[in-house]
Order: C-alpha cells, then structure tokens, then sequence
C-alpha cells in the first residue's frame, strides 16, 4: 500500500463526512461540526491493514465517524455557554448525525457492529461522567477516564475485527492528543477540564484562578510527566505505522514543546 493509496481513501472518506456533517441549514443555527482527521486517519489504516474492500472501510469509518461526532457535538453543550435555542438544536444536530451513524450500518445489515459501537457510546459516556461530575480516586484514575473517552468507540471497531494489538497505540496517541490540547486551552485561557480535574486532586481547597505560581507549574508538570510518557509510547509504534499515518502522527507529536 503506498502513501499516494491512503491518502487518496482518507481524503475520500473525509469527504464523505463532511458532506453528511456540513449541512447548511444546520451550519446557520450552530458551530461547525469537528471532524477528528487523526481519529479518522487511524481507522482508515486499521480497517486497511484487514484488507477489506474500500466500500467496506468506507462505510466503517464513516459510520464510526458520524458517532463520535455526535458525542463531540453534545460534549460541547455541555463545555460551553450558549442560548437555550442554540442549545436545543445543537442536541438535535447530534441526534442527527447518530441517526445518520445507525442508518448506514442498517443499509449494510451489520447489526454486530451497531451492537459493538452502541456499546462504546455506553462507555464513553460512563466515563464522561465519570471524569467531570464525580469525585475521582486519583489522577491514574482520571487519565484512564480521559483515555476511555477518547478511544473507546475506535477500541470497539478493533476488537471487532479482533485487532486488538492497535489498542494500546489507540489509547496513548488519543490521550496523548486531548492532553495536549487541554494543556494548549490552559495556557491561552487558564482554564481547561483536565486542570480543573488536576486542581480537584492535587489542591482540594483552591479555585483554578486563585493558585499560586508554584501550584500552577505543578499542575503542568504533572500534565507533562504524562505527555513526555505517551509520546515515548507512541514513538515506539511508528515502524509499524503506514508511512502516511506516521507522517501525522509525527507532526502531532512534535507539537508537544516542554
């Protein structure tokens, strides 16, 4: 399989997605949709090493796509202030797109795989709750909740096709990417939900805003002991990778600066 090969079926796909995500009448009333190219790029590659026909990787990632994406769209309600309408049609947009998600597995009558990716919506949600609206016993704790939520519904598509040796690569270089964008959003905002977490932990008595230097840098320091140790992880697994999908997450990687 060459780069030029991947590529050409990852941009393809994410065409796909957008064209189902990208509604106008939707875009009028609510923020554009995200769509996760590196989630995107690993199913690719994971549903490509199978050999399966492109018409079968395409409707597996592009079904498994549409729910994380309606997971992310509700996540966001919950992670922003907004009006009550757009509020009201932003849950209907994510009811929406996992209407889109279940109709595509239908057509194809593959009811294991709806059965196997409800299952991964289930566990993405216990652990959504899990990690920012109870008491947590540990950081370890809030990482493997953080983990979970980032790499569960493409854990499941492995599992599927029993191919469970992507799944410890899938849980270090999506945790490895939401840690670093939680670190990016406490450094431009001072605020973020893994810091708010961290904070909870580490500070019990003290708001986020209200810490002292030394407790701020003992934060990130914490964040980063995680970073610097997935990003070794991750390192380890790029021989194995397509030369595309290594190029990514490459580049993702070096945009980790202590």
């Amino acid at each position: 399989m060459t780069v030029h090969d991947i590529r050409q079926k990852f941009t393809t796909i994410k065409e796909q997605v957008e064209k189902r995500v990208f509604d106008s009448y939707l875009l009028e009333f609510i923020e554009t949709p995200k769509i996760d190219e590196e989630k995107l790029l690993v199913l690719v590659s994971l549903l490509e090493s199978l050999e399966l026909s492109f018409n079968q990787i395409q409707y597996y990632t592009l079904s498994t796509m549409l729910i994380q994406i309606a997971l992310d769209t509700h996540e966001y309600i919950s992670s922003e202030t907004i009006d009550e309408k757009k509020r009201q049609l932003t849950v209907l947009a994510g009811d929406y797109f996992s209407g889109l998600y279940y109709q595509i597995l239908a057509e194809a009558e593959d009811i294991n795989m709806i059965k196997s990716l409800s299952a991964g919506v289930k566990e993405v949600n216990e652990h959504k709750i899990l990690v920012y609206q109870t008491d947590l016993d540990g950081i370890e704790s809030l990482m493997s909740g953080i983990r979970k939520i980032e790499s569960s519904l493409l854990s499941k598509v492995a599992d599927y096709f029993k191919v469970e040796l992507w799944d410890d690569f899938l849980g270090d270089l999506l945790l490895f990417k939401r840690l670093l964008i939680e670190r990016n959003e406490y450094f431009q905002s001072g605020c973020s939900i893994l810091f708010q977490s961290l904070n909870k932990l580490l500070f019990t008595e003290a708001k986020l805003e209200d810490l002292t230097k030394e407790k701020q840098q003992r934060l990130i320091q914490t964040c980063d002991e995680y970073i610097e140790r997935l990003k070794q992880a991750v390192e380890k697994q790029l021989p194995n990778l397509n030369d595309f999908l290594a190029k990514r997450v490459t580049a993702l990687l070096g945009q980790y600066q202590p």
